[in-house]
C-alpha cells in the first residue's frame, strides 16, 4: 500500500493521505534554527539545542499521536464549523489533502466545505524564525465569512525543566502583546537573554496567551472552545501554560484568495540591555514586519530552494535503477545534512532531551555530506575534536549548546575515539587541506591545546593503550553496539548484582573494534606518511599489522568472525554459543579494514552472511536472537527477540557489508543487499514497513519476531551516512583519496551504463561509465576531455572547469 509518491523533479515527496501508519516528518532548517514537521502539523522548534531552546513544547508518546504541533483551524462564521487544514488536531474529513516535504520546507494543503487552504512552512536561509505562508481560496460559488485561528504552546525553554518541575513552571510563564505581536518572555527577568515572538500578517479579531482559556476546561486540541464559539478572550498569561494564538476574521468572495503569514521567532538581546523582552524596533520588528511581505517570503523560499539545488549538485548520478538514483541524488544527502545538524537529539523517536551531539554519531554522519558542505564539515571536526579527553577517549555526547560533555553518559566507549580519524581522513580527501591538522584544539577535560593532527595519534594510542589478554581491544562500557556492555555487571554469581557499569577497563575485548582500528590506523598512517611523520606512520603500520595478527589467531571462528570476548574470557558470536552466534559488525567491518581478503577468510565470513543473517527486509544483526537475559552481556538481551539490537535488521550495518563484498569483488551481492534497505524500494510496503518511504530508518523488526519488517527510528541514524558512502564511492566507484579522484566500480552485470556528476576539488568530473561486456569491475581504459588517462585515480584539476570523464570497465580488478 502506498501513502504517497515521489516528485523526482520537484524533490518532493508527496503524501496523499494524513492517516500514515505513524507521523511522516520533515524537518525545517538545518543550522541554528531547527523544526520538525510532521506530514499533519504536528512538532515543535528549537534553536541551535533542542534540550535548553526549545520553542514550543511536544509531546512524545501521547495519545492520539503527534501533539502539539503548528495548529491552524478555520471556522465558518455562519454554521459554526470548523475544522483543520492540515487534518490535525481536529480531523474532520476532507475533501481533498496532500502534504508536499521537500527540502527543508514542507507545503500542506486540502480543501474543506469548498475552502481551499494550503500552507508552506520554512526556515530562511540565516534566520531565527519560521514562516508559515497560507493561501485560503473560497472556491464556492457564494461570499465565505470565516474565522481563521493560530495556535502554538511555548516551552519553558529547557525541554526536560518544562516537563518535570511544575510546581515551579505553572507559576512562572509570562506572555506580552506588543502591537499585535505576542512575545512569549518566562524566566527573562530572572536569567535568559532570548525570547520568543509569534506574530501575523493581518490585523487580529483577538488572541490568547493561555491554553485553558483558549482550549476552555476538559478540553483537548481537537476541540478549542475559543474556535467553537468563534471569539478569544484577550487574557495575558502570567503562570500556567502559556500560548500564542491569533484570531483573524476573513470575507472572501466567491473564488477570492487571501494570503495570511505566521511568523515564529527567537530573538536575543545583546546581554548590556538584558532585563526585559522587548521588541527592539530597530531589529526585531524590522524582520517580522519584512517577513509580512508574500513577495519577499517567496524570494526566501526561493532562495532556500537554490541553496539544496547547490549543495546536491555536488554529486548526482543516473543509473538504471531509479529507486538508486532518487535516493542518491536527493534523499540520502539530504538525510545525512540534517542527521550533521543535529545529531540523534531530535526526532519522532528522540526526545530532543537526552542525547545532544554523538560523538561517533557525528563522525559517521560527517562522512556522507562533507562533499555538500565542507566548511560546516571542518568546523564539526574541530567542534569534535574538542570533546575528547587527554587520555585519547572522548565524551560519547555533548550539548550543542553549552559544548558541554554529558556527564551523566560519560565516555569509555572505546570505539568512539577512532571515528574521528575516520571522518577527518574523509574532510582531508574531500577538499585536500591539510592545513587542517595544524588547527589547535583544546581537550574536554583539560583547556590546554594540541594541534588536530596530535588529537588524531592521541585517538589511536587510546585503542594501542588498552588491549586485552588477546591482543584485541578492550571493549570498554561498549562499542558500536552501546546494549553490548560486556564489563556492565559482576561475573562473579556469588557477588551482588552490580548495577553501575564498569567506566574504563575490564578484560573484555572487542574484535569489532580490532577492525575499525585497522581501518582507522591506516587512515592515519597515510596522513602521516603524507605529512613527513615517518616516525608515526612507521609505528601505526606495525600496530596495524599485529592488529591483523591478534584477528587472525582470536577472533577467527572457522566460518565467520567473532564478535567479542566478555569479561569471562568467553567468545561472543561463536559456533559455540547457543544463542547470538554470528554478528554483522565484524564480519563488515573486518573484510573493510582488509582484514581476511588474502586469506579467504573475509569471502567465508560474507557467505555465512548470506546463509545465517539474510532476510527480505535486510541483513539482520546477530543470529540466534537471545530469548532469555544474560547477565554478562547487559542491555542487549534486555530486548525481545528480533527488536533493535537484539536480532533487527539494524540498518546501520547493512552497508558495511556492502562495502565489504564490493572489497571482494561480490557485486551482485552488493547492490541486491543495498537494495534490500532501500528505503523508496520499500514504498510499496508502506503499510508493513511503516516509516517514511524518503528516508532510511535505524532498524526494522526481525524475522524473531511477528512484525518482521516494520521499521523503526527514521531519520537520525548513521545508516544514511554509510548507505551513501556505499553506494557512490563503492558500488559506482566514485571515491574521493588523498590523491585525487578513484575509479573502482563494482556493478552488477547488467549495469552497462551509468553516468556521475562530481563537483571535487575545484573542477566537475562529467563521468560516463560504460560496461560493453558485462563486467561486474576493474578499469579497462580511461579518457579525460578526449585524451588517454592511465591510472585509476584521476587528476586533480582545480581550474573551476567541467572535464569529461570516460570509463570502459573489464579490466583488471
Amino acid at each position: 500500500m502506498r501513502f504517497g509518491h515521489f516528485d523526482d523533479e520537484r524533490r518532493e515527496y508527496v503524501i496523499h493521505r494524513p492517516d500514515t501508519p505513524h507521523p511522516w516528518i520533515n524537518y525545517l532548517g538545518s543550522e541554528d534554527f531547527v523544526g520538525l514537521i510532521s506530514n499533519t502539523g504536528g512538532g515543535y522548534a528549537f534553536y541551535r539545542d533542542a534540550r535548553l531552546r526549545r520553542l514550543t513544547r511536544y509531546r512524545y508518546n501521547d495519545v492520539p499521536v503527534d501533539e502539539n504541533g503548528r495548529y491552524i483551524y478555520l471556522r465558518d462564521n455562519k454554521n459554526g464549523e470548523y475544522w483543520s487544514p492540515s487534518w490535525q488536531p481536529t480531523r474532520r474529513r476532507l475533501e481533498g489533502y496532500s502534504c508536499r516535504h521537500g527540502l527543508g520546507y514542507t507545503v500542506i494543503g486540502s480543501t474543506h466545505a469548498g475552502i481551499e487552504a494550503e500552507t508552506t512552512y520554512f526556515v530562511p536561509l540565516d534566520e531565527a524564525l519560521e514562516i508559515w505562508s497560507m493561501r485560503i481560496t473560497n472556491r464556492r460559488t457564494a461570499p465565505a465569512a470565516l474565522s481563521l485561528f493560530s495556535a502554538v504552546e511555548f516551552c519553558f525553554w529547557n525541554a526536560l525543566d518544562d516537563a518535570t518541575n511544575f510546581q515551579r513552571n505553572l507559576n512562572i510563564g509570562e506572555v506580552a502583546v506588543e502591537a499585535g505581536v505576542i512575545v512569549h518572555k518566562t524566566e527573562y527577568r530572572e536569567r535568559r537573554d532570548h525570547f520568543a515572538t509569534f506574530a501575523c500578517s493581518e490585523p487580529l479579531a483577538g488572541f490568547e496567551t493561555q491554553r485553558d482559556a483558549f482550549l476552555g476546561a476538559y478540553r483537548g486540541w481537537s476541540e478549542p472552545l475559543a474556535v467553537e464559539r468563534g471569539a478569544t478572550t484577550d487574557t495575558i498569561g502570567v503562570g500556567g501554560c502559556p500560548v500564542g494564538v491569533h484570531h483573524v476574521r476573513l470575507d472572501l468572495r466567491a473564488g477570492e484568495s487571501k494570503r495570511v503569514i505566521f511568523v515564529l521567532g527567537y530573538h536575543e538581546n545583546p546581554a548590556a540591555e538584558s532585563g526585559g523582552a522587548t521588541l527592539d524596533a530597530g531589529v526585531v520588528r524590522k524582520t517580522i514586519r519584512r517577513y509580512f511581505q508574500p513577495d519577499v517570503v517567496d524570494e526566501a523560499l526561493n532562495r532556500l530552494r537554490d541553496a539544496w539545488d547547490r549543495r546536491l549538485s555536488a554529486l548526482q548520478v543516473r543509473t538504471p535503477e531509479p529507486d538508486v538514483d532518487r535516493m542518491v541524488n536527493t534523499w540520502t544527502p539530504y538525510q545525512c545534512a540534517v542527521a550533521f545538524s543535529v545529531s540523534r537529539s531530535a526526532s519522532r523517536y528522540e526526545s530532543g532531551i537526552g542525547r545532544g551531539i554523538g560523538f561517533r554519531d557525528a563522525n559517521q554522519d560527517l562522512l556522507g555530506c562533507v562533499h555538500m558542505m565542507p566548511d560546516r564539515a571542518r568546523a564539526r571536526i574541530l567542534d569534535l575534536a574538542s570533546a575528547q579527553l587527554v587520555s585519547g577517549g572522548a565524551y560519547h555526547q555533548y550539548q550543542p549548546l553549552t559544548r558541554r560533555g554529558n556527564d551523566e553518559i560519560g565516555s569509555g566507549f572505546n570505539d568512539d575515539p577512532l571515528w574521528l580519524i575516520l571522518s577527518a581522513a574523509a574532510y582531508i580527501k574531500e577538499t585536500g587541506d591539510w592545513e587542517v591538522l595544524e588547527e589547535r584544539v583544546a581537550y574536554g577535560d583539560e583547556p590546554r591545546t594540541a594541534t588536530l593532527y596530535e588529537h588524531l595519534v592521541r585517538a589511536a594510542d587510546y585503542t594501542l593503550a588498552r588491549l586485552g589478554p588477546h591482543g584485541l581491544p578492550l571493549i570498554g562500557r561498549a562499542d558500536w553496539n552501546d546494549c553490548l556492555n560486556l564489563n556492565s555487571h559482576s561475573m562473579d554469581p556469588d557477588e551482588p548484582f552490580q548495577t553501575a557499569p564498569v567506566r574504563d577497563g575490564g578484560t573484555a575485548e572487542s574484535v569489532f573494534i580490532a577492525g575499525l582500528f585497522c581501518l582507522a590506523g591506516e587512515e592515519l598512517e597515510g596522513i602521516a606518511s603524507r605529512i613527513g611523520d615517518g616516525t608515526t606512520a612507521s609505528r601505526l603500520r606495525s600496530a596495524v599489522v599485529g592488529m591483523r595478527t591478534a584477528v587472525a589467531e582470536h577472533g577467527w571462528d572457522g566460518g565467520w568472525f567473532l564478535r567479542a570476548y566478555d569479561a569471562r574470557g568467553d567468545k561472543l558470536g561463536s559456533r559455540e554459543n547457543d544463542e547470538g552466534r554470528i554478528f554483522v559488525e565484524p564480519q563488515g567491518i573486518c573484510p573493510m579494514a582488509g582484514i581476511g581478503i588474502e586469506d579467504g577468510k573475509a569471502d567465508t565470513a560474507l557467505d555465512a552472511v548470506g546463509r545465517e543473517l539474510l532476510t527480505d527486509h535486510g541483513i539482520l544483526l546477530l543470529q540466534p536472537a537471545y530469548t532469555t537475559y544474560r547477565l554478562n552481556l547487559g542491555e542487549i538481551s534486555s530486548y525481545p527477540p528480533g527488536y533493535k539490537e537484539n536480532g533487527s535488521v539494524f540498518c546501520h550495518t547493512n552497508p558495511w557489508v556492502v562495502i565489504a563484498a564490493c572489497r571482494l569483488g561480490r557485486a551482485e551481492e552488493a547492490w541486491d543487499y543495498a537494495l534490500r534497505i532501500n528505503p523508496a524500494r520499500r514504498e510499496e510496503i508502506s503499510e508493513v514497513h511503516e516509516c517514511e518511504p524518503y528516508v532510511y530508518a535505524q532498524t526494522i523488526v526481525g524475522r524473531d519476531a511477528e512484525d518482521h519488517g516494520r521499521a523503526r527510528n527514521s531519520w537520525l541514524t548513521g545508516t544514511a551516512s554509510w548507505a551513501y558512502v556505499a553506494t557512490t564511492q563503492w558500488i559506482l566507484g566514485i571515491r574521493p583519496t588523498f590523491d585525487g579522484l578513484e575509479i573502482d566500480p563494482c556493478v552488477p552485470a547488467g549495469v552497462r551504463e551509468y553516468r556521475v556528476s562530481r563537483r571535487f576539488r575545484g573542477a566537475t568530473y562529467d563521468i560516463l561509465i560504460e560496461n560493453p561486456d558485462g563486467a561486474t569491475g576493474g578499469v579497462r581504459k580511461i579518457r579525460i576531455d578526449g585524451e588517454r588517462f592511465d591510472g585509476s585515480v584521476l587528476p586533480v584539476f582545480e581550474d573551476g572547469k567541467t572535464h569529461d570523464v570516460t570509463v570502459t570497465l573489464g579490466g583488471p580488478s
